[in-house]
């Protein structure tokens, strides 16, 4: 401590002694004996998830690409094809509605990127750069903050289905392992958008790009329609498309069954996609 003692003042009165604290002893008092630990990989990103929640939590009408939009799709596509492709609604919604639900939630997906693009406009992302936190927390929780999203809008496209006729073979426990593979498959497919985000420079160049990519692989699936109706040159493209192989994993799970195979690809191609994509995000988030 620091011991101030002054004289007498203009009118010779006597000043006050006081004690000053030094720099490190007034820092420990502010602070405490000890800094507090850095955050963890997975609590900054759940942090991080908590705050894109919380945008929603101001916007709502966020929300309306997970409630008004699944709604609209599921119920124009299936009385649109329903009586043309399988003669009735009732039968083809057991097709439709798995194959629906996997191109509804990976289209969702590419608002991810323009979110990222929005906070790189308004520079948030440089004051997210200064924290002590693991590097990939804020990408990581706009994906799990999005995770969310999805989920809600699976739950709305699976009640409007089990309305309008839908009924899972499978029961709960294959809707349940369906939706989990959706989500992880979600999850890696986002890190395309984020990549999109930090290198395009407008969310209007990231909404065009990401519905040149988007378009091409949610229609040329087996979403709608069996592969085996197609020519031989576009058959070899939907069959290796992920979309498809997601698909047919989902829509198996769904009825009852365990497409192996296609989970494999599946999970195959969400690792790919988390460690090419979210390598070049990151790469270019350090840079940006």
């Amino acid at each position: 401590m620091t011991t101030v003692t002054t004289g007498k003042d203009t009118k010779g009165a006597d000043t006050a002694e006081f004690t000053a604290p030094r720099a490190e002893e007034l820092a420990e008092l502010l602070v405490g004996r000890s800094r507090p630990p850095r955050p963890g990989a997975l609590s900054a990103s759940m942090t991080f998830g908590w705050r894109a929640m919380l945008k929603i939590k101001h916007v709502p009408e966020q929300l309306f690409d997970v409630t008004a939009f699944p709604i609209m799709m599921v119920l124009m596509y299936t009385y649109l094809f329903g009586g043309a492709l399988a003669g009735s609604v009732s039968s083809y919604v057991q097709f439709l509605l798995p194959g629906i639900l996997v191109m509804s939630v990976v289209m969702i997906t590419m608002y991810t990127g323009i979110s990222v693009n929005t906070d790189i406009e308004k520079g948030v992302f440089d004051r997210f750069r200064t924290l002590p936190i693991w590097r990939p927390a804020p990408m990581v929780g706009y994906l799990l903050g999005d995770v969310v999203r999805y989920l809600i809008a699976s739950a709305v496209m699976l009640t409007v289905g089990v309305v309008i006729g839908y009924r899972p073979a499978g029961g709960f426990p294959g809707v349940l392992l369906g939706i989990a593979l959706l989500m992880v498959f979600s999850f890696a497919f986002s890190w395309i958008w984020t990549m999109f985000g930090l290198l395009l420079r407008s969310e209007k160049s990231v909404m065009g790009v990401s519905m040149m990519v988007i378009f091409p692989l949610t229609f040329l699936s087996n979403v709608f329609v069996d592969p085996k109706t197609m020519p031989g040159w576009l058959q070899a493209f939907v069959n290796n498309n992920p979309v498809t192989h997601v698909a047919s994993a989902v829509r198996e799970l769904m009825a009852g069954g365990w497409p192996g195979v296609d989970i494999a690809w599946s999970l195959g191609w969400s690792a790919l996609f988390v460690l090419v994509f979210g390598w070049v995000t990151m790469r270019l988030y350090n840079r940006k």
